[in-house]
Parts: structure tokens; C-alpha cells; sequence
């Protein structure tokens, strides 16, 4: 949870989604957010619009949240109607998405609060106009490898043996060092495939940022993701980021997966 000025001290709070530069009162209607009492309304800042909602201050006090966070269903329905006002706002204007459960005691603190970040906001959404957010996600290739071949091989044949068969030893050693520098190599071609990825697409992106790789997804998935990056793309490189992923998967063989666009919640700065 984050909490501003120590909301849930009265009886309602200020719940603050977003951010937006908007020409004219932004369209809210059939957005019910995280509670259905109050409506979405905006709330204007000097040339800033903010997007709020009334809520019960007893629904975010520091206890109730941590319990809603050990509750993952309930957590979720939060966070999806959370996303569902950012995004029906960011369709229509520059938009910085606050975090889940931003909130103020009241609507004076809220305003002076915000104003005071009034700087940092402006910055952001001039950086993220007409621009969107895209994840590319790139995959190893999961040919079936001599190294994993070799790997899945037993190490011995069933079978007494009474004593080992000369040179088996060095031979053995020799296997070794073999799968090692296999398993080397394919880690350095990787890197190779991720960085390369990662260059292109920066080429036409304003901004970007490499996360950490996922680990090995369900079972029976047995893909090595390489590179788990986002991209800020203005709108009209959209269609030149598909191109350019069709372009490299032929190249390197690599699985690349695209998806978006999405607000560009990875490049408005901490608020």
C-alpha cells in the first residue's frame, strides 16, 4: 500500500489513480474503480488533471491492507479495477499511473500534495506523449542440443563391471570438460542473442529497461528466457517494432515474443 499524509485517519479518504494532461473534462463514465459508492471524478491542479474517487478511509488502513494482501483473488480485483481507470484515461491522454492504493486524507491534502510534484509530472508526461509502452521477451533456442542429449544420457550402462576399462578414466574427465565448455558457449551465444535483441529494438525506442529474466515457466516449459525488456516506442514506430521482431527471430533463431502497447507505467518516474 502507499499511503500519503496518513489517510485513514477520518472517515473518507482521497483514492488518486493517475496523473494527466487532459484539453476539457476527461470522459469517466462507467468507471466504477476500486469501489462502486463514489464516482471516478477528476480533480484539476493548475493545468493538471488528477483522477480521484471518495473512499472509505476504514477500507485502507495499514491492517485491512495487509490482510487484502495475503488474499490474492481480492488483491487482484483491486488491482485490475486500479488499471482499468488508468488505462480508459491513458487512451485519450498523457497519462502517469499513480501506484495501487495511493492515498490522502482529504482533498486539500491531496491537492497540495500533488501540486508540489507538479514539476516532476510534466516532465514525465511530456516524455511519454504519443508514446506507449511495448515488452519484448526472448527465448533461447529449444532444439534439442547435443549438450542436452548428452546430459539426459546415462552416465553409466546398467551392468556389473569388476574394474573400470583403461583410459576410462581421462575419457570420463575429458566428457566433461566437453559439457562444460558446451554449456559455456551456449551461455555466451545467449548473451549474444539478448544483447542483440536489446540494441535493435533501442535503436527505435525513446527509452528502454532490461528486468531481470523470468525463471523457467510451467512445467514442461522447458525455454530459457535470454532477455525480459520494455521499450517506450512513439505510436507511429508501432508497426516498425512488429517488423523489426519478425526480422530478428528469422536472424537469430531466437523465440521473441511482443506484446503491448501498454500504458507506459515503467517510464513516468517514481511519484
Amino acid at each position: 500500500m502507499t499511503e500519503q499524509s496518513g489517510a485513514g485517519s477520518g472517515t473518507n479518504a482521497v483514492y488518486v489513480y493517475a496523473v494527466c494532461h487532459a484539453d476539457g473534462e476527461p470522459s469517466l463514465d462507467g468507471l466504477t474503480g476500486v469501489t462502486g459508492d463514489e464516482p471516478v471524478r477528476s480533480l484539476p491542479i493548475g493545468s493538471l488533471t488528477v483522477i480521484v474517487q471518495t473512499v472509505r478511509a476504514a477500507d485502507f488502513t495499514d491492517e485491512v491492507w495487509q490482510e487484502r494482501l495475503t488474499d490474492a483473488r481480492e488483491l487482484e480485483r483491486y488491482a485490475r479495477a486500479h488499471h482499468e481507470v488508468v488505462s480508459a484515461v491513458a487512451a485519450r491522454f498523457p497519462t502517469v499511473p499513480l501506484p495501487l492504493a495511493t492515498l490522502y486524507n482529504d482533498e486539500e491534502r491531496a491537492r497540495l500534495a500533488l501540486a508540489n510534484e507538479s514539476t516532476r509530472f510534466r516532465t514525465a508526461l511530456r516524455r511519454i506523449a504519443h508514446h506507449a509502452e511495448w515488452g519484448v521477451k526472448v527465448y533461447a533456442p529449444v532444439a534439442q542440443s547435443p549438450v542436452r542429449r548428452a546430459e539426459q544420457e546415462p552416465a553409466e550402462a546398467a551392468g556389473p563391471r569388476t574394474r573400470p576399462a583403461p583410459g576410462a578414466g581421462r575419457a570420463y574427465l575429458e566428457r566433461k570438460r566437453d559439457l562444460q565448455a558446451r554449456r559455456e558457449q551456449r551461455q555466451a551465444d545467449s548473451v549474444r542473442v539478448a544483447d542483440a535483441v536489446d540494441a535493435d529494438v533501442s535503436r527505435i525506442a525513446a527509452a528502454s529497461r532490461r528486468l531481470r529474466p523470468h525463471d523457467n515457466g510451467a512445467a514442461g516449459d522447458h525455454r530459457v528466457q535470454v532477455l525480459n525488456a520494455t521499450y517506450l516506442v512513439a505510436e507511429h514506430r508501432a508497426a516498425e517494432l512488429t517488423l523489426l521482431a519478425a526480422g530478428l527471430r528469422e536472424r537469430t533463431g531466437a523465440e521473441i515474443e511482443v506484446s503491448g502497447p501498454w500504458v507506459p507505467y515503467s517510464f513516468v518516474g517514481e511519484v
